[in-house]
């Protein structure tokens, strides 16, 4: 049973994943992205990640979606132009890069040892409060910290641009 749940859990996300990005209307997007981390969330859930699955809501799900919604709201953004309307050399270069990401962690993953699979040193506490506390104030503090001054540098970004267009 627990294996049924797991699946369909990871299939709404795949379709939602791949309805995130098809659809023209951004709105339709955050709420596809919102229905694919509650469904990631269900997914660490029963692999025994509570806390990832909580952050996954909480965070995710709670602040950063309802945060982009905001903006989309804000900006009166009602429709997104066609795949490289207008600039076919840098879609396709885009699409060479996003390509090339995708190859190097194909490659990566399959270097890895049948042994290790994705498992990493520590993985005894995945999913706890722990190991994520400690990274995050320590070998990664600067991103942490850079990531938050980013989120509060695109609100007011975005709330400048909404202000210009009303003026």
């Amino acid at each position: 049973m627990v294996t049924i749940i797991f699946l369909v859990a990871a299939a709404i996300a795949v379709v939602f994943a791949v309805l995130t990005v098809v659809p023209r209307d951004p709105t339709k997007n955050v709420l596809s992205l919102v229905i694919m981390s509650f469904a990631m969330a269900a997914v660490f859930a029963i692999l025994g990640m509570d806390f990832l699955a909580a952050i996954q809501i909480i965070v995710y799900s709670g602040a950063v979606l309802v945060l982009f919604l905001f903006v989309i709201m804000l900006l009166k953004i009602r429709r997104i132009e066609a795949l490289g309307s207008g600039r076919p050399v840098q879609a396709l270069l885009g699409a060479l890069v996003a390509a090339g990401i995708g190859g190097m962690m194909l490659v990566v993953a399959g270097l890895l040892l049948p042994l290790q699979g994705a498992v990493l040193p520590g993985a005894v506490e995945t999913g706890t409060a722990f190991p994520i506390g400690r990274a995050l104030l320590s070998t990664h503090l600067f991103a942490f910290e850079f990531i938050t001054l980013l989120l509060v540098a695109a609100i007011v970004g975005a709330v400048y641009l909404g202000k210009g267009e009303e003026e």
